[in-house]
């Protein structure tokens, strides 16, 4: 849909002149994100869980991402992986949706504090809107979820409530975290910002710090496979606000997207080594049994 509108040979002819030296570095930015996730995601977990192992599982989880509804699909695989490593279910769950949230609070803390020196992008644009909801809208819902704990009563959710619980008293590893989430995000932000730079397209950094964050966000509904379409249409709308051509705010998306698809395909060669081990694990067990 976001091709046929902005021109598919436009857009192909635009990335086919990005330079690689900026690809590359995007795509070492991607990993090094996964990898300071993998470090905040430990802090969330009890001690004995390798780093190791966790960066295997969030690699693994990357890479079901690309093939999965909204960009979060992958944590379901991710914390099937760990519950069974842990037997923790709820455990599994907890820690893999606090590791996202604080990352969401990190988001919304970028676009709140460059929301004040970016409004001028979006003054008369008719969507001024769209931040200051957005902000709001995830305050009440923290505030609705953590506050009022609303589906404590819920005997699934009851355990959740417990290890957040828990996480409330550790201060000082939420503060880590939250410090992580910080250089998270912004080695997402950067790899974005070096794939326009070497597209060509002098975008200020200010755009990127004030769009990007809602532009994940809208990736992450569960209405496309890997964010496609949503992420093209999401960045051709924000970016035509500072003046970038729409084949070019696709051709960003695009290349975006296929840097995360070749950092992640180091997901699949640890799935390919997972699957693997427990078949040789399987086939060690039949033999015992004989």
């Amino acid at each position: 849909m976001v091709l046929a509108r902005t021109g598919s040979a436009e857009v192909l002819a635009t990335i086919g002149k990005i330079n690689m030296g900026a690809f590359v570095l995007a795509v070492f930015l991607y990993i090094l994100a996964q990898f300071i996730s993998t470090l905040r995601w430990r802090l969330l977990l009890p001690e004995g869980l390798g780093l190791r192992k966790l960066f295997s599982l969030y690699m693994i989880g990357s890479f079901f991402n690309i093939f999965l509804p909204g960009i979060i699909g992958g944590d379901a695989v991710k914390g099937f992986y760990l519950y069974r490593a842990t037997g923790k279910g709820s455990l599994s769950l907890a820690s893999i949706f606090m590791d996202r949230y604080l990352g969401f609070v990190v988001l919304i803390a970028i676009c709140a504090v460059a929301f004040p020196f970016g409004y001028t992008y979006l003054r008369g644009s008719g969507i001024e809107w769209i931040l200051p909801f957005t902000i709001l809208s995830f305050i009440i819902g923290s505030l609705l979820f953590f506050g009022l704990r609303l589906g404590q009563r819920v005997k699934f959710l009851s355990e959740f409530y417990n290890h957040f619980y828990f996480y409330r008293h550790q201060r000082g590893v939420i503060g880590k975290a939250l410090l992580l989430s910080v250089f998270v995000q912004f080695a997402g932000i950067i790899s974005v910002y070096v794939l326009s730079v070497g597209l060509s397209q002098h975008i200020p950094l200010l755009a990127f710090l004030m769009f990007l964050p809602l532009i994940i966000l809208f990736s992450m509904l569960p209405i496309s496979i890997a964010g496609l379409g949503v992420r093209e249409g999401a960045c051709v709308l924000f970016f035509g606000l500072v003046g970038v051509r729409p084949e070019a705010a696709t051709a960003i998306s695009l290349s975006w997207f296929m840097t995360m698809s070749a950092a992640s395909l180091l997901g699949l060669v640890e799935y390919i080594k997972y699957k693997k081990q427990r078949i040789d694990i399987h086939d060690t067990e039949n033999k015992r049994g004989r």
